[in-house]
């Protein structure tokens, strides 16, 4: 066990090695960030002493080098458009993303596994039908697309008639701009304690998490039905199992095997793809944040960025791949072979 966890880490590491050498590489097809940090008044010599001053003089390997030295050290260097340092910067920003990722990865977690296992237990019935076909919509619908339209009815909202009176219902709900008031606890900065901040996250929370939660639920149905067939499932009904016993205990738990690798993958999308989402709602997180700096050619905070999301998606995987030790024993690993 312990040869296989080492083994596993050795291999992330690599992954991030490369994520950060592609990432790095592409960056300099990017642009000059002297052109942004330079006005149009510059002399050649003011652009040489800038060069020297940020190491954009140096050989590639050199400047890759080291970037990952100091990024070891938790030194991303300094953001060419702010000129402050980018772990600072990140810090400020980690906590909008990361709790819209939190909250967008309940929804789909909790609601996507609750549904999957209902419409495939009722799965002729008239609601799991009604499911099935609007969960069409999360899935053949882009992200921006779905936040556009949420935007549209909750944000600006529409005027329905009502049937007993002259009077109307507006749809108008929720905040469509920013993250709302958020109190400061000293390490974080969190909007779920004030009115207006939860309110603020409820569409950007169902925009980034819809797409995950559909195709979380799609599985889980496929797959359940699939083990709902099986032997020994017919077996534990003719015992005379309870249908709760059999559906949660026998069938779920083996139903869960493969779909915790999507989950894993889907908590690592919504970090990744909550560029979008923040972007459409802007929502102060790193993913605006790294749009604002792709617009400036501010290099340090884009490099910082992507290495952060390959971390997450990296120690997602790390941890998908030991819970399947835990959820099925099947898979357990004997004397450190995988």
């Amino acid at each position: 066990m312990l040869s296989y966890i080492l083994r596993r880490i050795l291999q992330s590491v690599i992954v991030l090695l490369v994520v950060g050498l592609v990432a790095f590489s592409m960056f300099r097809f990017v642009g000059d960030p002297i052109e942004q940090l330079l006005g149009q008044e510059r002399t050649q010599a003011d652009v040489d002493r800038l060069r020297e001053a940020l190491g954009l003089n140096e050989p590639f390997v050199v400047q890759y080098l080291g970037f990952l030295g100091r990024a070891i050290q938790g030194d991303f260097g300094i953001s060419y458009r702010q000129a402050r340092p980018v772990a600072e910067i990140l810090l400020e920003r980690a906590p909008a993303t990361l709790e819209l990722a939190l909250v967008s990865g309940i929804i789909a977690v909790v609601l996507g596994i609750a549904l999957g296992v209902f419409t495939a237990i009722r799965r002729e019935g008239f609601a799991a039908n009604a499911i099935m076909t609007v969960s069409l919509i999360g899935v053949s619908l882009p992200t921006f697309l779905i936040g556009v339209l949420l935007i549209w009815f909750f944000g600006i909202g529409i005027e329905i008639p009502v049937p007993w009176g002259d009077g109307t219902i507006s749809t108008k709900l929720f905040p469509t701009f920013g993250r709302g008031e958020v109190v400061d606890l000293g390490w974080w900065t969190t909007g779920l304690l004030t009115e207006s901040g939860r309110a603020s996250l409820v569409l950007p929370a169902i925009t980034l998490g819809l797409y995950q939660m559909t195709l979380i639920m799609r599985l889980v149905r496929s797959e359940m039905l699939e083990v709902l067939r099986q032997d020994y499932i017919r077996f534990a009904r003719a015992r005379g199992l309870k249908a709760r016993v059999v559906n949660f205990r026998h069938a779920l738990k083996n139903t869960l095997v493969p779909v915790i690798t999507i989950i894993g993958l889907q908590l690592g999308a919504i970090i990744a793809f909550a560029i979008i989402t923040e972007t459409v709602f802007q929502w102060p997180g790193v993913g605006l944040l790294f749009i604002n700096a792709v617009q400036f050619v501010d290099i340090p905070v884009m490099a910082a960025y992507l290495m952060l999301v390959s971390v997450m998606f990296v120690v997602i995987n790390l941890i998908v791949d030991l819970l399947y030790v835990t959820v099925d024993p099947r898979l357990r690993i004997d004397g450190g072979t995988a």
